[in-house]
């Protein structure tokens, strides 16, 4: 079925060749970077089932943090299509039962991250972007030179081997192992001293998964204002997870990453009432049952869930469906372009089979006068956009497990609280 955008032009049709021109002509202006997909993923909801269905988990727990070759690789690349919806967590948990008891255990431990990390933002949304347990402290008035010119430089300076193969892979692919996420966070503020949020906006911009859920409870927790410690990167672990590397590199007989960094110095922050408990659970994890106050016209579906199984969406398979590119929030984030090709790959084949039309502005503005449903999404955008519309039927956010009202100083913590799926 056909599918347009506000100024009247069409969508693309399914295909490889067509969602970068789309991109080019009406998104160009929001993205930081050369229109290009990202090498090795491609979006949809065909393209998210086949690569679920040819995930062995077999071995995970031993190879999930391999990082070359990549053929040695055990990490799932699933993260893209579970941060968009077009898979759930549930879904994914289902789908490694049977397999090696120790593999199954680590790779649902993982999952159980994310689902952490989106509780953690659920509840506190953007205060998730400030230190949560204690902070970095910044560099003194009159620092040495020295301190001064670590922190002036880019840390992800590619003269280093082991920094330009994970550069190359997080601006061509939009994608990482875990292992070198943890590499280049820690590079970044635990080595060099340079501010995680800037770092962690970098990543963001970049990732095919990025999220504020989970990119900054990553970077929290290695840079150590979010965990106990920080982690620390230094060439052991690259001779380890990414042998030959470093006999490539043109530092190897003087590396600067030889030796383990010094921790960097910490401060007490005060921490956020509701980390420690949530008065308002039920508010925090949405409605649990579909509300409902009119007659919906049009399913409006968020980039939180662009499946086929969005409860919304499946609940109407009937009624036309409206997406729309935010504008006014794309213009400051200025993400890559592989990431908005990815999400236009989605949309064109969902357009297949939906009477679907794709808008760029203001959601506020595109969806006004539409009698909406949509399904709930764990993010405090969505509940800024919703009080402002129509939204006269509101579906289930998907969780693997709802939110506790206890504490989420810690995923340990965390953990102690919930019920795991059967």
């Amino acid at each position: 079925m056909a599918a347009d955008i506000s100024t009247g032009v069409p969508a693309p049709a399914t295909g490889e060749d067509t969602a970068v021109p789309f991109v080019a002509r009406h998104l160009r202006h929001l993205v930081c970077d050369d229109v290009r997909g990202a090498v090795g993923f491609r979006g949809g909801q065909a393209a998210a089932d086949a690569a679920l269905a040819a995930f062995d988990v077999t071995g995970y727990a031993a190879r999930r943090n391999q990082v070359a070759p990549a053929s040695a690789r055990g990490a799932s690349q699933l993260s893209p299509y579970i941060r968009h919806g077009l898979l759930g967590l549930r879904d994914v948990w289902d789908h490694v039962a049977g397999g090696p008891a120790r593999d199954v255990a680590k790779f649902r431990d993982e999952l159980l991250w994310q689902e952490y990390g989106r509780h953690l933002y659920a509840r506190l949304g953007p205060r998730t972007g400030r230190a949560l347990r204690r902070d970095l402290t910044p560099p003194a008035p009159g620092a040495s030179t020295e301190t001064a010119a670590r922190q002036s430089t880019d840390p992800w300076d590619t003269d280093l081997a082991c920094v330009a193969m994970v550069m190359d892979e997080l601006h061509t692919r939009g994608w990482l192992v875990n292992q070198t996420r943890m590499w280049m966070a820690s590079h970044w503020s635990v080595r060099h001293g340079a501010p995680w949020r800037d770092g962690e906006d970098r990543f963001f911009a970049h990732l095919l998964d990025g999220s504020r859920a989970a990119n900054r409870l990553g970077w929290q927790w290695t840079t150590g204002i979010g965990s106990s410690k920080p982690y620390g990167f230094s060439r052991s672990q690259v001779e380890r997870r990414a042998p030959g590397l470093c006999g490539q590199c043109p530092h190897r007989d003087r590396c600067p990453i030889q030796e383990w960094p010094d921790p960097p110095a910490h401060r007490a922050v005060d921490r956020p009432a509701a980390l420690r408990a949530d008065p308002r659970p039920g508010f925090t994890a949405g409605p649990d049952t579909v509300e409902t106050t009119g007659v919906a016209d049009t399913v409006w579906l968020t980039a939180e869930s662009l499946g086929n199984d969005d409860p919304a969406l499946a609940a109407h398979p009937a009624l036309p469906v409206v997406f729309v590119f935010d504008e006014p929030l794309l213009a400051r984030l200025r993400l890559s372009s592989k990431r908005l090709v990815f999400l236009v790959e989605t949309l064109a084949e969902l357009g297949t089979t939906r009477d679907l039309t794709v808008a760029v502005g203001d959601p506020v503005a595109v969806l006004a006068g539409r009698r909406l449903a949509v399904t709930h999404a764990p993010v405090p955008g969505f509940r800024t956009r919703a009080r402002r519309l129509d939204v006269v039927e509101t579906h289930p956010w998907p969780w693997l497990v709802r939110p506790p009202s206890g504490s989420l100083a810690s995923f340990s913590a965390w953990r102690h609280q919930i019920r795991l799926p059967s």
